[in-house]
């Protein structure tokens, strides 16, 4: 899970990456680890977010995106 503390060091590597006297390797190191894990925390949930989305047909029955990934 991605905390508030760990956005705001995301974003303030950012932002000292636009300044003239740049990241050090270590901060880019550190920069390149946490945007891994911001990018894994969002998969992750947008993931369980389709797994419980129901599709309602024309005709009226209902389905899970999961069930329907599980048939193909």
């Amino acid at each position: 899970m991605i905390t508030q503390k760990t956005i705001d060091r995301i974003n303030e590597l950012a932002r000292k990456s636009r300044t003239p006297e740049g990241l050090t390797d270590a901060e880019k190191a550190e920069q390149q680890k946490l945007r891994r894990e911001y990018i894994e925390a969002y998969k992750a949930s947008l993931r369980g977010q389709l797994e419980h989305t129901i599709v309602v047909r024309p005709d009226g029955t209902r389905e899970r995106l999961s069930e329907m990934k599980k048939k193909s």
